[in-house]
């Protein structure tokens, strides 16, 4: 098994590549960048950038991974792409636009023996891994999650996220779903959705949602773009135990109001499990948070309210 840093190229230069992933490829040891993928950047100084992944593939550096960070909608040929030619694939959260998109790639990977990596980045914050050890140990009686920001501080003039297939407020409100449906001990399921559209655009700006544990707990889910000041990411749980609270989107744990703090990088968390799943050779490819998010756009009531502009 070698163990030589694995070569990347990063495919969508956006916020969350140049927020997140460049900082990250940059201080890492078992991982290189070797090239940048967009049509609509220039990339970073020193490293080669292309316009096309096609581009990169028949021109460029010799590479062993890419992590696509381009808006779901794209995301599919460019994973079957990347996987043809042999190349471990990172996918940004959300993994692809459909369940269906997703099951697919996860076949080619298989096929191809690489590695299929859907990466949930809030999984990664420093609260959630002790959060599940808790509650593992008790019986989760009802919770409630309020994801409540900004879309203009957030998501300025990101016109793909308001267009099928781009989420909506999903797109943080997946966030929230990957952390519950990772540290809840029993499984749940929707049972009742209300989706807020603005009258100009395709996908929601709100949305409440119920669900139930398969003991009976209730669940319930507020997401909201519309709120302005101070911004809200908060699961709280009550158990026989007490009541546990992740805020500032897992970062922080506080259990029967005492608080528990860590510094982490949710990103670092992410490359180091892609490289050791590349160096295993295995896929971790979990749909469970977009399948409920499948299943608000497929049983939700719509309500169309006031048109949204940046």
């Amino acid at each position: 098994m070698t163990t030589a840093p694995i070569r990347i190229a990063i495919v969508g230069m956006g916020k969350i590549a140049r927020d997140q992933h460049l900082p990250v490829i940059d201080a890492a040891a078992d991982v290189s960048l070797m090239a940048t993928v967009s049509p609509h950047d220039d990339g970073v100084a020193g490293v080669p950038h292309y316009r096309t992944l096609s581009a990169l593939l028949g021109e460029g550096p010799r590479i062993d991974a890419v992590a696509l960070c381009t808006p779901p909608q794209a995301r599919y040929a460019l994973a079957a792409e990347a996987i043809a030619h042999g190349l471990h694939v990172f996918l940004e959260k959300p993994p692809g636009a459909t369940l269906s998109e997703v099951a697919a790639l996860e076949q080619l990977a298989r096929a191809a023996r690489i590695t299929l990596f859907a990466s949930w980045h809030s999984r990664f914050a420093a609260g959630v891994e002790p959060a599940r050890a808790w509650l593992a140990r008790r019986t989760v009686e009802q919770v409630s999650i309020v994801w409540r920001e900004d879309a203009r501080v957030w998501h300025p003039e990101q016109e793909w996220i308001w267009q099928p297939g781009g989420l909506g407020v999903f797109d943080p409100g997946i966030n929230a779903l990957s952390i519950a449906t990772h540290i809840l001990p029993r499984p749940f399921y929707l049972v009742d959705a209300l989706l807020e559209r603005p009258a100009n655009r395709a996908a929601p700006i709100a949305a409440t949602l119920t669900f139930r544990d398969t003991a009976g707990a209730t669940i319930t889910a507020d997401l909201d773009w519309r709120q302005t000041g101070p911004q809200t990411w908060d699961i709280i749980v009550a158990t026989d135990g007490g009541v546990l609270r992740l805020s500032e989107g897992g970062a922080v744990l506080s259990v029967s109001g005492q608080e528990h703090s860590a510094s982490h990088c949710e990103y670092a968390g992410l490359y180091a499990r892609f490289t050791s799943l590349i160096r295993a050779g295995l896929s971790e490819v979990d749909v469970a948070p977009l399948r409920l998010v499948a299943d608000a756009f497929l049983r939700g009531r719509t309500n169309t309210v006031e048109a949204f502009h940046d």
